[in-house]
C-alpha cells in the first residue's frame, strides 16, 4: 500500500462491510465510522451529507455515483473505480488513495487538501474549484485533464505530468516547472509570470 505523506499507517477499521449491492442506492445522512468496505458495489449511488470518517474501501466500485456535501475524513481507498463519479463541495481531507482508476472523475468545489493520490492517473479528469494544498500528486498523470480556478498551494507534483492541463485560474505558487511536465498545458497571464519568476526571470 502506498504511504501516507506523514508516513502514518491508515487508521484501524472496527466492523467490516464486505461484497454488499449498493448499486442504484440513496444515501442521505449516513453516517460511518471506522468501517471496512470490501467488495461493494456503490455503482450509481447518490449520497449526500453522508459522513465516513477513518474508512477504508478495499475493491469498491464508485462509477457513475454522485456525492454532494459528503464528508471522507482520513479515508484510504485502495482498488477503487471512480469510473464517472462525481464528487460536489465534499471534504476528503488526508484520504488515501492507491492503485484506484479514475476515468471521467469530476469534483467540483470541496477540500481535497492533504489527499494522497501519488501516481493516480488522472487522465480526462476534472477538478473546478479545488482546494488541494499540500496534496501529494508525485507522479501523477494528468495529462488532458482540468485542474481550474483550484489551489495547488504546497502540493507535491514532482514529476506530475501535466501535459495539456487545463490549468487557468488555479494557484500555481510553489510549482517548480523545471520537476514537472508541462508541454503544451493551458495557463494564463498571470500564472505565466508566477512560472517565469520561479525560473528565476524577471518579468517587466
Amino acid at each position: 500500500m502506498a504511504e501516507r505523506r506523514s508516513g502514518r499507517p491508515a487508521p484501524p477499521t472496527r466492523t467490516t462491510i464486505r461484497s454488499a449491492d449498493w448499486d442504484g442506492r440513496e444515501l442521505d445522512g449516513e453516517v460511518h465510522r471506522q468501517v471496512l468496505f470490501v467488495d461493494v458495489d456503490m455503482t450509481e449511488v447518490t449520497d449526500r451529507g453522508s459522513t465516513f470518517e477513518e474508512c477504508t474501501f478495499s475493491d469498491v466500485r464508485f462509477n457513475v455515483s454522485v456525492h454532494e456535501d459528503t464528508l471522507f475524513a482520513a479515508c484510504t481507498f485502495v482498488r477503487c473505480s471512480f469510473f464517472d463519479a462525481t464528487f460536489k463541495a465534499c471534504k476528503l481531507t488526508g484520504s488515501m488513495f492507491d492503485g484506484c482508476s479514475f476515468g471521467l472523475l469530476k469534483v467540483e468545489g470541496g477540500d481535497w487538501s492533504y489527499t494522497g493520490l501519488p501516481g493516480a492517473d488522472l487522465r480526462g479528469s476534472s477538478f473546478r474549484g479545488v482546494r488541494l494544498r499540500e496534496a501529494d500528486l508525485t507522479g501523477a498523470r494528468l495529462e488532458g485533464a482540468e485542474v481550474r480556478a483550484s489551489d495547488l498551494s504546497g502540493a507535491w507534483l514532482h514529476s506530475a505530468d501535466l501535459t495539456r492541463c487545463d490549468l487557468r485560474g488555479t494557484e500555481l505558487a510553489g510549482l517548480d516547472p523545471r520537476t514537472v511536465t508541462l508541454d503544451k498545458a493551458v495557463i494564463d497571464l498571470h500564472q505565466a509570470a508566477v512560472l517565469a519568476a520561479s525560473l528565476g526571470l524577471e518579468v517587466r
